[in-house]
């Protein structure tokens, strides 16, 4: 893509993760969504509760599906912390802090019940917060601070409420590294 870039806009990238220019997020997600550049975010609170959100309904992906804490696209040039900064207080009206990528590869590829498809690179952070979510309506209808225990016990028993990424990734850091993550796959685990 050549002239000005898009404020709102994805990174595009190679099966190598790459960087081979932008496109605006309103035309890319679609039944051939291009591979293209995302994160997730785990959002902790000091008593070691995860924060689950469940999709606005108005949601072009996954309406009304229970998900990790919050999701989203870094724009060109911005480093992985501010744009995790930037979703947490767009979507949540929450800041983070101790923002650290877990699992720096995450990739998937999934097909929502409209034919729409995610196709994302996707690293997965772990964050923390001392406020209290402020949902944006736009994009969370509803929230749940959980015991991770919980997380993977949902993850076992009912996939299917859970948006296919979350699932995906939740197994993942079951299988991390326990130096990596500290320890928190196996309470993921449950």
């Amino acid at each position: 893509m050549s002239g000005p870039v898009p404020l709102d806009h994805v990174i595009l990238v190679d099966d190598d993760a790459r960087p081979l220019g932008v496109a605006p997020r309103a035309t890319v997600h679609s039944r051939s969504t291009p591979l293209h550049l995302a994160f997730s975010c785990y959002l902790f609170r000091d008593d070691g509760r995860v924060l689950l959100t469940r999709r606005a309904l108005t949601k072009r992906t996954w309406p009304g599906v229970w998900t990790n804490s919050f999701c989203g696209h870094p724009r060109s040039g911005e480093s992985p912390a501010d744009a995790v900064d930037r979703h947490a207080r767009h979507e949540l009206g929450l800041a983070v802090h101790g923002v650290r990528v877990i699992l720096p590869r995450f990739r998937y590829r999934a097909v929502d019940a409209a034919g729409i498809v995610e196709n994302e690179v996707c690293p997965v952070y772990f964050a923390f917060t001392d406020d209290e979510p402020e949902p944006n309506p736009d994009e969370v209808m509803d929230q749940r601070w959980v015991d991770p225990e919980e997380l993977g016990r949902l993850v076992v028993v009912a996939p299917w409420a859970l948006s296919p990424w979350a699932v995906e990734q939740v197994h993942a850091l079951a299988a991390a590294d326990d130096a990596v993550t500290g320890g928190l796959e196996t309470e993921l685990a449950g």
